[in-house]
C-alpha cells in the first residue's frame, strides 16, 4: 500500500477508533496515530487491515474545528488530498486538507462505510439479512414462548400456557392433579409472559423444600435464571437497595422469609409483575380466622396484576379454602361463599350439554332446548341447524362452536384450569411385582437392642426406624461388616439387574447412606455399572449421573437414588422401578413412581419391591396395595386417607399385629372406594373440556412438532455460529459441543461457556440428556448471537460480481435492505404487528425496483465474492452512479413503510378491536371477565396507533453487483 505521511486512514478491525493519521513509515511498517483515542498501531505495510479514507464530490466533510465543507473538488498533493468545496454555514469557497480532519468521524452508516472501503464478506450480508429475517419471524409467531422451554409438547399443558400465557395480567388457579405438569405449565406461562414483555419482574413463593428444584427447574428446562432469596441473601443485598428484592428481577423465596413483616413489606413495595404461588392448598382460609400464609399472599394479590396459584388438590383443606383461593385472584368476583355454592350448582346442566357436543353421539331435542337457553342472549339457530347437518365437517365445526359459548360464558373455566388422568389420555399401565425376602437375624437383634434404647421416641418416628433396619443396623454396630453382604433385599437385587442387563433400571432409597451402600454393593460384588443421586451431591454432580444413566450405549445401567432422586427429575426413558424401601407417605410414594408414570412413557411401568416379610415393610406394602390401590393406580385421595388413618396404622406397623391390621385395611378400602365415587361424580366435565382443548390443543402441539423439523432453521444457526467463529464438535446422538474458539468474531459471547456446551436440535434427545441443552430460535444463544450480528455492523456492506453473459458487462446492481420498525416498550406488544422488519430493494442501474421479480435466494445463489481492494474500487468507479440510486431506493422504501404501517395497523385494530367486543359481550353473563382486561385493550389500542404514526426508516445492509463476463 501507498502510505506517506500525514494520510487519513480507518482500521477495518477497530473502527472504533476513529480517524487514524500515518505517523511514521519505515521498512516494512507503518505507524498509525489516532488522535480521538491516543493510541497508536504498528503495521505490516503489505497486510495492515487499514482502508484509505477518500471522500468524493458531493460528500460532507467535517474538520477538526467541527466545521463543514460540501466538497466540490478533490485534489491530490504528495500523496495527500486536499478538499475544496463549500463552507456550510458562511456559503464561501475553503479548501481543508485532510490531515485536518474531525478525528472522531466513524462510518458507522452502510453508505458511508461503503464508500470508505470498508466492504464486509459476501457470507457476512447473507447472514445479516438472514438474522433479521429471524428476529421477525420470531416476533411475529402465533407460538412465541412456547417452542423454546425443554418440555415435551404435551397437549394439555400446551393449551394452558397459550391460553393463559397471552394474557395481560392472567390470575388463574392451575389445579392438574399429580403427575400432570403444573410446574412445566407454570414455568411456560411465566417464559411466554417475559418473552413477550407482558411481565418483566416475577416473584415465586414455594416450601422451603422446593426453592431448589424450582431453581433449577427454570433453568434447566426454561433458560430462566432465577435467584433464591433467604435471610442472608436479603442481608447481603441490603448494601445494593434499601429493598433487596429490587436488586434481582426474577426471585424465587419461602413463605417462611415473608412471615417476617419487614420483608413482607418489601416484596408488596417491589413492583412485581408475576407472582406464583406453588402448593397453594396449603393458604388455609375462613371467614374468621385466615392463616398467616393466607394473608402473605392475600397482601401480596392487592398489588401484584399477575397472579399463577398451583395445587394439585384444590378441595384438600375443605371447599371453603378452594373458594379462598379463587378469592386471591378476584375479590369482587368471589366475594360470598354462599353465592359461589349457589352458583357452582348450576353448572351440571351445562356440564351435561358440553358432555353431549364434546361426544359424537346425536344431540337430543332435551340438550338442543337447554342450549338455547343457556346461551339466550344470542341467537343461535343456524348453529343448532347445522348440528343436524348431513355434512360432518358442519355438523362438527358446529359443535364447536356452540361448546366454545359454553366454555366462555359459564363456569371458573377462565380463572381454574383442572386436568385429571381421567380426561388426559396417554399414560402407561402400572404393573406391581412384590418379592417377599427373609428378615435377617442381624436385623432382628439390631432392633431388638434399638427398641431398648429408643424408647423415648414418639410412634412416627419408632416406625420410621423399622422401616429402613438397615440404618437401625449401622448405628447398632458401625464397626461390623456391611449390611449389604447379609441383606437378601441386596441379593435380589443384584439378580434382577443381571437378568435384566439391557433395561435401565431406577433405583430408590430413603436413606442417601443406603443409596451410597447399594452402589457399593453392586460394583464390588457383580461390577455392575450404576451412580448414586442424593442430595449431598452438587447440583453438576446430579446432571452428570443423569447424563450418566440416560447414556444408551456405555452409560449406567442403574441409577439409585435417595429420596429427593424422586422430586423433579424425569427418567421417563426407563420403564422398571425398584423400590428399595417405602416411604411413610402416599404423597412421596406417588412421586417415585411419577418419575416413569408420565405422560409421553412408551412403555408399561414395572414396579418392582423387594421386602422383608412379617415386619412393618410387608404392613405398610399391603395398607399402600390394598388399602389404596398406590402401586397401580393414581390415589389422589392418598393425603386424606393417611391424615384420617395414620395413627391407627403407625400404631399396627409399630406393634405388627395381623388382628389389629385387618380391620384397618378393610376400613382403608371402604373409604377409598367412598372417596373415589365422590370424587368422580364431582369432576366438572365443562372445567375438564376447557382445560385440556381438546382438539385445539392437539392442533397446537402439531405446529410446535413442525417448528422443531425446521431444517432451514437449523441449517440458519450452524451457519450463524461458524460466521462467529464458534467452535462446533459432532458428539454424537444429533448433538454439537459449542465452545469458544481464538477465531471468534466478537471478544466474548454471552451465555457461552469458556468450557463449552452441549446442544442438540432433537427434543427427546434433549428431554432425556439433562446435560444436552435444545436449541430452537428462543434459546438465549440464538438470541445472543443474532444480536451480536445485528446490533454490530458485521454484514453492512459488501460487494460481488455477477457472472452472467446475458447482461453487458458492467452491468450495475445495488441490493438494499432496510429495517422498518417503530419505537415503543416491549410490554406495549407493538411487536406483534410491527416488529423490526427487513425491507429489501433491488435496484437495476436505471433505477427500476427489482425486488418483486428477483427473490433474495435466487440472486444470492449467482453472485460470486470479490476481495476487499477490488470491491473498494468497483465503488469508487461506479460512485457517481450510486448517489442517485441510493436516493430511489429510499423513495421505494418510504412506500413500503406506508404499506406495512397499514397492514400492522388494521391487523391490530381487527384482533384488538374483536377481543374488545367479544370480553365486553361476555363480560355481560360471565362475570369472570375482568374489567381490568377490557381497559387495557382500549388503552392499548390508543397507544399502538401512537406507535405506528411514528414509524420510521433506517437503511441497514448494502450491497453493490456488477455483472463480469470473467
Amino acid at each position: 500500500m501507498p502510505f506517506s505521511l500525514g494520510q487519513r486512514w480507518i482500521s477495518d478491525t477497530e473502527s472504533e477508533l476513529g480517524l487514524g493519521t500515518v505517523v511514521g513509515v519505515e521498512g516494512r511498517m507503518v505507524t498509525v496515530l489516532f488522535p480521538a483515542t491516543g493510541e497508536n498501531r504498528l503495521f505490516s505495510r503489505a497486510e495492515a487491515p487499514l482502508t484509505r479514507v477518500i471522500y468524493n464530490p458531493g460528500d460532507k466533510v467535517e474538520s477538526h474545528e467541527e466545521w463543514s465543507l460540501k466538497v466540490t473538488e478533490v485534489e491530490e498533493k504528495d500523496g495527500l488530498i486536499v478538499y475544496h468545496g463549500i463552507h456550510d454555514e458562511t456559503g464561501k469557497e475553503v479548501s481543508l486538507r485532510e490531515t485536518l480532519l474531525n478525528h472522531n468521524i466513524r462510518f458507522n452508516k452502510p453508505q458511508d462505510r461503503l464508500f470508505a472501503g470498508q466492504i464486509d464478506r459476501l457470507d457476512r450480508f447473507g447472514i445479516r439479512y438472514q438474522c433479521q429475517l429471524l428476529r421477525n419471524k420470531l416476533a411475529t409467531s402465533d407460538l412465541l414462548g412456547l417452542q423454546g422451554p425443554r418440555v415435551g409438547l404435551i397437549p394439555h399443558q400446551q393449551w394452558i400456557a397459550h391460553e393463559v400465557g397471552q394474557r395481560f395480567a392472567p390470575r388463574v388457579l392451575l389445579a392438574d392433579e399429580v403427575g400432570l405438569g403444573k410446574t412445566i405449565e407454570a414455568g411456560l406461562i411465566i417464559h411466554q409472559q417475559l418473552l413477550t414483555g407482558r411481565a418483566e419482574r416475577v416473584l415465586v413463593i414455594v416450601p422451603d423444600t422446593l426453592r431448589h428444584q424450582w431453581l433449577v427447574e427454570m433453568l434447566r428446562r426454561f433458560n430462566l435464571r432465577f435467584s433464591v432469596f433467604d435471610e442472608d441473601r436479603c442481608v447481603e443485598a441490603y448494601a445494593d437497595n434499601d429493598n433487596p428484592f429490587y436488586t434481582e428481577q426474577l426471585v424465587i423465596c419461602s413463605l417462611e422469609l415473608l412471615r417476617k413483616k419487614r420483608r413482607l413489606e418489601q416484596a408488596v413495595d417491589a413492583d412485581w409483575d408475576l407472582l406464583v404461588v406453588d402448593e397453594a392448598h396449603h393458604l388455609e382460609w375462613s371467614e374468621d380466622l385466615p392463616s398467616r400464609a393466607y394473608r402473605i399472599v392475600e397482601a401480596l394479590s392487592e398489588e401484584i396484576p399477575g397472579i399463577l396459584l398451583l395445587t394439585a388438590t384444590p378441595d384438600q383443606l375443605g371447599h371453603q379454602s378452594h373458594f379462598a383461593r379463587l378469592r386471591l385472584l378476584d375479590p369482587d368476583r368471589f366475594y360470598d361463599y354462599q353465592a359461589f355454592l349457589d352458583e357452582e350448582a348450576s353448572y351440571k346442566d351445562v356440564a351435561t350439554a358440553a358432555d353431549a357436543l364434546a361426544s359424537n353421539e346425536p344431540i337430543s331435542e332435551d340438550i338442543i332446548n337447554k342450549l338455547i337457553e343457556l346461551v339466550s342472549e344470542k341467537d343461535i339457530s343456524e348453529t343448532i341447524t347445522l348440528i343436524q347437518s348431513k355434512d360432518a365437517d358442519k355438523r362438527h365445526q358446529a359443535r364447536q362452536a356452540l361448546l366454545q359459548e359454553l366454555l366462555d360464558r359459564h363456569g371458573t373455566g377462565r380463572v381454574l384450569y383442572r386436568n385429571s388422568r381421567a380426561s388426559v389420555k396417554g399414560f402407561p399401565q402400572r404393573i406391581f411385582n412384590a418379592y417377599p425376602q427373609p428378615m435377617p437375624e442381624q436385623y432382628v437383634t439390631a432392633g431388638r437392642v434399638s427398641a431398648m434404647m429408643n424408647k423415648h421416641l414418639d410412634t412416627a418416628a419408632k416406625v420410621k426406624q423399622i422401616l429402613s433396619p438397615e440404618k437401625i443396623y449401622q448405628d447398632f454396630d458401625s464397626g461390623s461388616a456391611s449390611w449389604w453382604k447379609f441383606d437378601p433385599r441386596v441379593d435380589w437385587l443384584i439378580d434382577f439387574l443381571k437378568n435384566n442387563r439391557s433395561k435401565k433400571i431406577l433405583i430408590i432409597a430413603s436413606q442417601a447412606d443406603t443409596a451410597l451402600s447399594l452402589e457399593e454393593a453392586l460394583r464390588t460384588r457383580e461390577g455392575i455399572q450404576a451412580t448414586v443421586f442424593h442430595e449431598g451431591m452438587s447440583i453438576i454432580e446430579r446432571d452428570k449421573a443423569g447424563a450418566y444413566f440416560a447414556q444408551e450405549s456405555g452409560g449406567a445401567q442403574a441409577l439409585i437414588c435417595s429420596e429427593i432422586g424422586s422430586e423433579g427429575r424425569n427418567f421417563q426413558f426407563a420403564s422398571h422401578l425398584v423400590l428399595f424401601d417405602l416411604p411413610l407417605n402416599p404423597d412421596l410414594l406417588e412421586q417415585r413412581i411419577g418419575r416413569l408414570d408420565r405422560i409421553g412413557q412408551k412403555n408399561d411401568v414395572e414396579i418392582h419391591l423387594p421386602y422383608l416379610k412379617d415386619t412393618a415393610q410387608e404392613g405398610l406394602m399391603q395398607w399402600y396395595h390394598k388399602g389404596l390401590s398406590a402401586f397401580e393406580h393414581t390415589c389422589p385421595s392418598g393425603h386424606i386417607l393417611f391424615s384420617e388413618f395414620s395413627s391407627a396404622l403407625l400404631d399396627s406397623l409399630l406393634l405388627n399385629d395381623e388382628t389389629s391390621f385387618t380391620p384397618l385395611l378393610e376400613q382403608t378400602q371402604l373409604r377409598y372406594q367412598e372417596l373415589k365415587l365422590a370424587m368422580e361424580q364431582g369432576r366438572d366435565k365443562l372445567l375438564e373440556i376447557n382445560s385440556h382443548g381438546g382438539e385445539k390443543s392437539t392442533e397446537l402441539v402439531r405446529k410446535l412438532a413442525s417448528r422443531d423439523e425446521d431444517t432451514h432453521l437449523i441449517g440458519s444457526v450452524i451457519r450463524l455460529w461458524d460466521i462467529i467463529g464458534v467452535e462446533q464438535e459432532d458428539s454424537g446422538e444429533n448433538a454439537i459441543v459449542l465452545r469458544p474458539s481464538e477465531h471468534m468474531m466478537f471478544p466474548t459471547y454471552p451465555g457461552l461457556p469458556e468450557d463449552g456446551i452441549t446442544v442438540t436440535f432433537d427434543r427427546d434427545i434433549a428431554l432425556s440428556r439433562d446435560d444436552i441443552a435444545l436449541i430452537t430460535q428462543e434459546h438465549p444463544l440464538v438470541q445472543t448471537g443474532l444480536d451480536l450480528i445485528t446490533s454490530s455492523e458485521t454484514g453492512t456492506t459488501s460487494v460481488a460480481v455477477l457472472k452472467n453473459k446475458a447482461l453487458p458487462a458492467g452491468t450495475l446492481f445495488l441490493e438494499l435492505i432496510y429495517m422498518a420498525d417503530a419505537s415503543a416498550p416491549k410490554s406495549s406488544q407493538l411487536y406483534r404487528y410491527f416488529p423490526p422488519t427487513p425491507v429489501r430493494i433491488l435496484l437495476d442501474q436505471n433505477g427500476n425496483n427489482l425486488s418483486d421479480k428477483v427473490s433474495y435466494e435466487s440472486f444470492d445463489k449467482q453472485l460470486s465474492a470479490v476481495n476487499r481492494h477490488i470491491g473498494s474500487k468497483l465503488v469508487n468507479a461506479y460512485q457517481t452512479a450510486l448517489h442517485p440510486l441510493l436516493s430511489q431506493a429510499q423513495a421505494f422504501a418510504d412506500k413500503e413503510l406506508i404499506l406495512l404501517t397499514d397492514s400492522a395497523r388494521a391487523k391490530m385494530t381487527t384482533q384488538l378491536s374483536g377481543e374488545q367486543a367479544r370480553l365486553e359481550a361476555l363480560k355481560a353473563v360471565n362475570p369472570n371477565i375482568r374489567s381490568e382486561e377490557i381497559e387495557h385493550i382500549k388503552t392499548q389500542i390508543s397507544e399502538l396507533n401512537r406507535y405506528l404514526d411514528a414509524g420510521q426508516l433506517q437503511l441497514d445492509a448494502i450491497r453493490l453487483i456488477v455483472v463480469s463476463h470473467a
